[in-house]
């Protein structure tokens, strides 16, 4: 007489399957969690990319401001002081700092490049402040 050992599939196949459950569950939360995200902020990175014009101002990912002179199909020309352009790669920009402010757009507190706020006068001048040498000091 000899045995023979018979396998039940039914059960043992379940029991497989479950084993797997939990490598697909961290494969879709994988893919929600980090790839999803990133394939949206490359959408919108490329949309931004697409939509520079001339006169916008823009941020390189080296952090280089400057605004748009010149667009072209791979490149653009940017001019970064006055009389000062470089040639950058399209996808050099990582996004568009004041996309073409309105009338009713806030100013920049910060002024221009020079420190002046129009409307901010200095209340003392030079002339007006106290001599606070010592009299021992001036002699010398």
């Amino acid at each position: 007489m000899a045995l023979v050992a018979t396998r039940d599939e039914g059960p043992q196949s379940v029991n497989d399957l479950a084993g797997l459950a939990p490598l697909v569950l961290i494969a879709v939360v994988f893919w929600f969690l980090l790839v999803r995200p990133q394939r949206r902020r490359q959408m919108e990175l490329q949309a931004v990319q697409r939509g520079v014009g001339i006169g916008d101002e823009v941020m390189l990912g080296s952090g280089i401001l400057g605004r748009v002179a010149e667009v072209g199909e791979e490149y653009l020309r940017l001019e970064v002081d006055p009389g000062v352009h470089l040639k950058v790669a399209r996808q050099a920009v990582v996004r568009v700092v004041n996309p073409d402010p309105g009338p009713d757009a806030p100013r920049d507190i910060h002024g221009d490049v020079h420190g002046d706020i129009p409307g901010d006068t200095p209340t003392e001048t030079p002339a007006d402040r106290r001599d606070t040498t010592r009299d021992s000091e001036r002699d010398h």
